[in-house]
């Protein structure tokens, strides 16, 4: 039933083969009687899926592409912001920033010069911030109104592009025999002023005034002109008065369409915005929308349009909606959308795509998004993400074409497209060399060697792999790949180390779940059973196996197989876990107590804790108001609440629910908020001693010792910044007593601002040892030693956390100082190439400056400032230089 087989590194441990699949037909251990258990490998438990091809802009050179924007950002008409904030928006979208795709677009909002973008940039942000509501409902209970993104009175914003004024008179005829003039409507008969009939429209200026017979008459007979006779009476009213007073809608779009007819161009305005005053509801922005875009009436157009974008994506279950949207001509666009075609394909195909990339509705958003593009960067990008929904489709030769149109255009990533298809058609050498001459035709980057290692074999795929970490070790797939084939080498400890690499710096969940399968092909099931639960803790809906199979069920069957934990077992090794810094142990814990009885407000809280620490701030911000929802008293949920304020930038709003809190009880949480919230909002040294007093208040209430540890560290930092370094270290040692590990970083700067270096050293080194995740540590500890020292913990730090950017900046810095100046530029560059980073892009653009090269310094101001517009030492370098170019 089973392959066994063990490695020289671990002969004491039993390397099972499993076959997931099997796994489904487990109950409590034990296969089904009606079911036969099929053979086993090891490949099924360690089978890695090729890297995804990114539906995303990615330039060669991506601060090239931002300093570009920013030059054409400084100069452009103001129509053209949005657009460029826009592509601003992709380039960090293809970065992976999620912070800074957010202030783009926010930018683009605030940049936009016509309705329709304001509309468009408005329901994006809307999206973005869905899930957010609960935000909303907490500033307003602090009587803060937070209503941004609402519906816009699109009426009121958008101008009218008629050229006459209302009341406007044309030549009379001499002939007429009267100023009254009646229209005939069936058997009715309507008395109207002549002239004021024919200040409507040249048309009926030219009837009643010119050479026409009707100028003639007294009666004119409308009848067959689809107007009825309270229609008609409208019509009266406006020549009169100019306005439209309430009729009903049925009537008001006689009146729309006859004034179309007659060319009546202030008559049709007042319709068109009359019309769009009554759009309250999805279903009546469908039922206006044909005639919006039949009878020419933007403003109604325009409102329906923000109707179904501030309904996204529900509003993509309507089959009707998604007509609209998906099929109108280029003229009915121009009537919906104006000239902002590109921005509203770009929303709607992004949520689209992560709603279902292989509908039918996302191609056709995505082909109206490639009609759409009007430069460079635009069809890049258009041409590249229909080209990989096509590829997803399996329509490889329209997905070809699209890749092909891309790569023409200048995006060099999408011939990582074409070559999977030339792969898949066979032609596996042409894919190879092709990307081999992309290697050599520019500045080499980490997804060439990724994508050039699926075309080779033996040295030369690991040599590729290797290298493409080398570049960006941020790609999951290179260690994923070698580990898995160390696995099925028989090195288990090689390839636990290696999937570890990535999960030391960077929590991928199809990382977890792959170490996830190790430890099942290893029966240690109790390992297993804590990453299964850390997956589950950051995406409860994930499924394993490509997706073939809920994470939640793969838990149950691993439990079975695991002693159960009594809650004091579980406390027990939530101090363990937690002291040794071993984070995704400790959200694994959680997880388990979570399904007892224990108070599960202060569990969810602890997992937002966590996720915050391991850079998880979605997840975390759902454990937060998990937390609250589950919490045990109003003056518990106070807290939570003030921290949600805290965390999502609200710190005035977050003190003021810690004081409401207090007021009902005096609580550590309530008091650890409060002192949190005014050392953020209260930068003035004097708020120091109000800090202490209140983690001095919060200390005396009762906590456990995992918080209490945490409030003495708190505690133990502000007598530092203070000065009073005996009474920091009391803190710090206190802390270190009930175990909180990362005591040992404050008293190492104690021993450091006391002038005894090899004492702080000593002291970090005891960090070192016992945290489990300690690239933070290295980096601290190289503070404390000499040159050689540093550069060594600085190194290490690299290696387990390569997105770290001190040693990067402290290793350019040595170079400079030793005249390396192009060896310094390297070392940033480095960097660079995968982390978008401003005090990284500031120094090279410093030492750019320092040998002369000012159009480097230049273009790296410009990315930098697209990073952060607002740093003022970047403003004032961005001066100096721009004040140096030809």
């Amino acid at each position: 039933m089973r392959n066994i087989f063990l490695s020289e590194s671990c002969k004491q441990t039993p390397l099972h083969a499993l076959n997931p699949q099997s796994w489904l037909q487990v109950e409590r251990g034990k296969l089904s009687k009606s079911s036969s258990q099929p053979s086993s490998s090891i490949e099924a438990l360690t089978k890695v899926s090729e890297p995804p091809i990114f539906p995303s802009f990615k330039p060669i050179d991506y601060v090239e592409v931002l300093a570009q924007i920013h030059e054409e950002l400084e100069s452009c008409p103001p129509n053209e912001r949005s657009s460029l904030y826009l592509m601003q928006f992709q380039v960090f979208r293809g970065l992976g920033e999620v912070k800074l795709m957010r202030r783009s677009l926010r930018s683009a909002f605030q940049k936009a010069v016509t309705i329709h973008e304001k509309v468009i940039f408005g329901a994006w942000l809307k999206h973005e911030k869905q899930g957010e509501e609960l935000i909303s409902d907490l500033l307003a209970s602090c009587g803060k109104c937070n209503q941004e993104f609402g519906p816009l009175d699109i009426a009121s914003e958008l101008p009218t592009d008629i050229y006459l004024s209302f009341g406007e008179t044309f030549e009379k005829n001499k002939n007429i025999i009267s100023d009254r003039v009646s229209f005939r409507i069936g058997e009715d008969t309507i008395d109207c002023d002549r002239q004021k009939i024919a200040c409507l429209s040249a048309p009926f200026n030219a009837m009643l005034n010119g050479a026409f017979t009707e100028s003639l008459r007294e009666e004119i007979d409308l009848s067959r002109n689809g107007i009825s006779l309270p229609g008609m009476m409208a019509v009266r009213e406006f020549s009169e008065t100019g306005k439209l007073n309430e009729i009903p809608p049925d009537t008001l779009l006689e009146v729309l369409i006859f004034a179309n007819k007659f060319c009546c161009e202030m008559l049709k305005d007042a319709c068109d915005r009359k019309l769009s005053s009554l759009i309250s509801s999805r279903q009546d922005a469908i039922d206006l929308m044909a005639c919006a875009l039949e009878e020419y009436c933007p403003v109604t157009a325009a409102s329906c349009l923000q109707v179904f974008l501030h309904e996204l994506p529900e509003c993509f279950n309507d089959d009707r909606v998604v007509k609209i949207l998906s099929e109108p001509s280029k003229h009915q666009r121009l009537i919906m959308i104006g000239s902002a075609s590109f921005s509203l394909y770009c929303l709607l195909s992004e949520i689209a795509m992560a709603r279902d990339p292989h509908s039918d509705f996302t191609v056709c958003f995505l082909e109206r998004l490639a009609d759409s593009a009007s430069n460079s960067r635009q069809k890049q990008l258009a041409f590249h993400q229909l080209g990989c929904v096509k590829f997803m489709r399996k329509e490889y030769d329209e997905a070809e074409r699209l890749f092909d149109a891309a790569y023409s255009a200048g995006h060099v990533y999408s011939i990582a497209g074409l070559a999977r298809i030339r792969f898949i058609k066979g032609q596996k050498l042409w894919s190879y060399e092709k990307l081999s001459s992309v290697i050599s035709s520019y500045s080499p980057l980490g997804w060439m060697y990724q994508e050039r290692s699926l075309y080779c074999d033996g040295d030369k795929k690991w040599h590729d792999l290797e290298r493409a970490t080398e570049l960006d070790p941020t790609l999951n797939y290179p260690y994923m790949c070698r580990a898995a084939s160390m696995m099925r080498k028989q090195n288990v400890q090689a390839a636990l180390e290696e999937i570890n690499r990535v999960l030391g710096f960077k929590l991928a969940l199809e990382c977890l779940e792959l170490r996830f399968c190790f430890y099942l092909a290893l029966e240690d099931y109790q390992k297993a059973l804590c990453d299964v639960q850390a997956i589950l803790t950051l995406s409860p809906d994930y499924r394993m196996f490509d997706g073939r199979v809920p994470a939640t069920q793969l838990r149950t069957l691993v439990r079975e197989h695991v002693d159960g934990w009594t809650t004091a077992d579980c406390w027990m090794e939530l101090y363990d876990r937690w002291s040794s810094v071993d984070d995704i142990g400790s959200l694994s814990v959680i997880y388990q107590m979570l399904e007892t009885d224990a108070a599960k407000g202060v569990l969810y809280f602890r997992q937002s804790l966590l996720l915050l620490r391991l850079n998880c701030p979605e997840a975390a911000m759902r454990s937060l108001q998990l937390a609250r929802q589950h919490a045990a008293s109003q003056h518990e949920r106070l807290v939570y609440e003030g921290w949600i304020l805290y965390d999502t930038g609200h710190c005035e709003e977050g003190l003021w629910k810690a004081e409401e809190s207090i007021r009902l009880k005096r609580s550590f949480e309530a008091f650890f908020l409060k002192a949190y919230a005014l050392a953020d909002s209260c930068p003035d040294p004097s708020c120091s001693s109000t800090v202490v007093s209140l983690l001095e208040d919060a200390l005396k209430c009762p906590s456990d010792r995992l918080r209490k540890g945490q409030a003495l560290n708190n505690l133990g930092s502000v007598y530092v910044d203070c000065g009073k370094l005996e009474e920091a270290a009391d803190c710090y040692i206190s802390a270190l007593k009930i175990r909180h590990t990362r005591a040992h970083q404050g008293l190492a700067r104690v021993h450091f601002l006391k002038n005894d270096r090899n004492a702080a050293y000593e002291e970090m080194t005891k960090l070192i040892e016992k945290a489990r995740n300690n690239a933070s540590a290295y980096e601290k500890r190289s503070e404390y030693c000499d040159r050689e020292l540093t550069k060594a913990d600085l190194e290490m730090v690299t290696q387990l956390d390569p997105l770290r950017v001190y040693p990067y900046r402290y290793r350019a810095a040595v170079l400079m100082d030793s005249h390396k100046e192009k060896e310094a530029i390297a070392e940033l560059s480095r960097a660079i190439a995968f982390k978008a980073d401003l005090h990284l892009l500031h120094l090279r653009a410093a030492f750019h400056e320092h040998v002369g090269d000012v159009s480097g310094a230049l273009r790296d101001c410009r990315a930098a400032l697209s990073v952060d517009p607002n740093h003022q030492e970047m403003l004032e370098l961005h001066s100096r230089v721009n004040s140096q170019e030809p």
